[in-house]
């Protein structure tokens, strides 16, 4: 049987209409065509000196049940009042009256220095978590020099489920407090089956001086 031959330029790789991505200005989002998948605003709190920014079902337009299976969080320029402090945070069960839900994360970073004399990839003991309560660390070590912050995204998976633990994954980049370029990747599950309706954001130590904290809902 002969072999056709496949026409390079015949091939039309253009997204279609339903698989597109599209800025939605009333929802304030990206969201697909039909096919699904749409991200839906939700809530953007922005920190200025804030001690903490609370994400509560039900309270400030916040929605975090059944309504979406996937949520994310995405962080932006976050800027701590103290140098070195770490981008945290928790979940609640009891609608934000406690942040305290047991965990168990994983935790490894990359690093690169300014000068090119330090680098690496390294699993990190001490900011993981094994059936802990406290505070998760998504970004280390922030410096709170007039340029420096860190960014990321925390991925939530099917909070209001009371049948599964509840997954979550982050990843996030910081400006180090020493002049490092550092890259981290996080996850881990809420050992609990309740719903999660409720997370926190804080540093570790001081204030949060300035930055942005945008939730989503993922169809």
């Amino acid at each position: 049987m002969a072999l056709n031959k496949l026409k390079f330029n015949s091939i039309n790789v253009t997204p279609s209409a339903s698989q597109a991505l599209k800025f939605n200005s009333s929802a304030n989002g990206f969201e697909t065509g039909s096919a699904g998948g749409a991200m839906t605003f939700i809530k953007k709190l922005t920190a200025s000196s804030s001690a903490t920014l609370s994400f509560v079902h039900g309270s400030s337009d916040v929605v975090l049940d059944s309504t979406y299976k996937e949520y994310i969080f995405i962080f932006k320029n976050m800027h701590p009042a103290t140098d070195g402090a770490h981008f945290t945070f928790n979940g609640s069960i009891d609608a934000g009256s406690n942040y305290n839900v047991t965990k168990t994360t994983t935790w490894f970073f990359s690093y690169h220095n300014e000068g090119g004399s330090a680098q690496g990839i390294y699993y990190s003991t001490s900011n993981d978590l094994a059936q802990s309560t406290d505070f998760q660390i998504l970004a280390s070590d922030i410096g709170n020099g007039n340029d420096e912050d860190g960014c990321g995204t925390l991925h939530l998976f099917n909070p209001s489920s009371t049948t599964f633990v509840k997954n979550f994954i982050s990843r996030s980049h910081s400006y180090n407090s020493n002049d490092y370029a550092n890259d981290m990747y996080i996850a881990g599950y809420f050992n609990n089956t309740n719903d999660i309706d409720a997370v926190q954001f804080k540093m570790n130590s001081g204030n949060i001086d300035a930055g942005t904290v945008t939730l989503y809902g993922i169809n």
